[in-house]
């Protein structure tokens, strides 16, 4: 098929408005299989451009293909392929957890037994067989996230859109959801998240996408983007805990060594510290940069 030889996102100058108001502009990028991250503040068009991704909204302009498909003249090809779980969980509460899974099943166009054999699977591998025949409605927020998910996962999708999985877990709930996506890219799926926790990115994400004001500020592996706010220190602190100096240095093993020879002779008695530049320093420089940026072309000269 189509998506076998081809990258799992390609945008050549994808736009999309609505009325008057101009949410994407002019995006181009292009990802390999595997976990992608897409952050940006509230407003900058995340959803909009997950749900362009995965068929919910047409594009306006430019070039888009998803596992090698146009979503607008390939719509219903490319809905077998993927699955999309939004911010909130959009499971039946009346139902039991098996009962969601075996009516997703259904309409999936699985057979009754085939339905049946998937969501046991599913349910085995979330951790949910023992709530399974509990109505979702007495589900913790965690179990129902997973729980949604999973019933994403019932068609077997290549591609996996998770739009804020985590948003309202506790940290337990957050890190064992966290597992579960390693766990699906393992087994072969891609997965395309947006998300608000910088750390979640940094701890998932192959490729990053920093999204703002309906374009691309950047994107990158974290290692990359971290690159562009500055490179690693060596922090010297008192015993309170006070900086007293920050040596920089290139993060190679061999560099922090010879700086840190150098601090053991000189002043034995401070401890020390390397300090990387974090994704939330990159967040803050691209995101607060372009508004400068942008503020300053809006001003008349």
């Amino acid at each position: 098929m189509a998506y076998t030889d081809s990258p799992l996102l390609a945008l050549d100058g994808l736009s999309k408005s609505y009325g008057r108001q101009r949410v994407l502009t002019d995006l181009n990028l292009t990802l390999p299989p595997g976990i992608h991250a897409l952050l940006g503040p509230n407003g900058a068009g995340k959803t909009t451009l997950v749900n362009v991704l995965s068929t919910l909204v047409p594009y306006d302009a430019g070039r888009v293909r998803v596992l090698g498909l146009d979503p607008r003249r390939e719509r219903k090809r490319l809905q077998g392929l993927v699955s999309l779980t939004g911010q909130y969980a959009a499971v039946d509460d009346k139902l039991s957890g098996a009962e969601n899974m075996l009516m997703m099943g259904r309409l999936f166009g699985l057979s009754r037994r085939d339905a049946q054999r998937r969501a046991d699977d599913l349910l085995e591998r979330f951790a949910l067989t023992a709530a399974a025949g509990k109505r979702v409605a007495t589900y913790s927020g965690g179990m129902r996230r997973k729980l949604d998910i999973a019933a994403g996962l019932i068609g077997r999708p290549r591609l996996i859109f998770l739009d804020e999985p985590t948003t309202g877990l506790d940290t337990r709930s957050r890190q064992a959801l966290w597992d579960e996506i390693r766990t699906l890219a393992d087994s072969g799926a891609s997965v395309f998240l947006t998300t608000q926790y910088l750390e979640e990115a940094d701890a998932l994400a192959d490729r990053i996408v920093v999204l703002h004001g309906g374009r691309i500020a950047a994107d990158g592996t974290a290692a990359q983007l971290k690159s562009r706010v500055g490179g690693s220190t060596i922090q010297l602190h008192d015993d309170a805990g006070h900086i007293l100096e920050e040596i920089p240095t290139r993060g190679s093993a061999l560099d922090v060594a010879r700086h840190l020879d150098a601090v053991a002779a000189a002043r034995p008695d401070v401890d020390v510290t390397v300090r990387r530049p974090t994704l939330d320093e990159v967040f803050l420089e691209l995101t607060g940069r372009q508004a400068r940026e942008r503020t300053q072309e809006e001003v008349p000269a």
